[in-house]
């Protein structure tokens, strides 16, 4: 699904530059959030001995009690796919 985003301005410099610088700076900020997420992901694999995949489908299937750590690996994972989402959309970006 393509979409497409109109921008002006009324003062007189060039968007485009300023727009890939942040989309840059973006996509950055990201990537750290992306590391640290799956530095927490490990964490809890190592700590449980389940994948998270694994982990999410049982969870999700109401096989494992909910406790504090599950409740917050499962919030990282839902974290990690938006920030993929969101990485992936940035990276996708074409300016004209």
């Amino acid at each position: 699904m393509s979409q497409q985003s109109l921008l002006s301005t009324d003062v007189a410099i060039d968007l485009k530059p300023l727009l890939e610088a942040d989309i840059r700076s973006e996509l950055q900020m990201l990537e750290l959030s992306l590391d640290r997420t799956a530095s927490r992901l490990r964490t809890f694999e190592t700590q449980y001995g389940l994948p998270s995949e694994e982990f999410m489908r049982r969870f999700e299937a109401g096989e494992l009690a909910e406790s504090l750590d599950y409740i917050e690996w499962a919030g990282d994972i839902k974290t990690s796919h938006l920030l993929q989402t969101q990485q992936r959309a940035l990276q996708s970006v074409h300016l004209q």
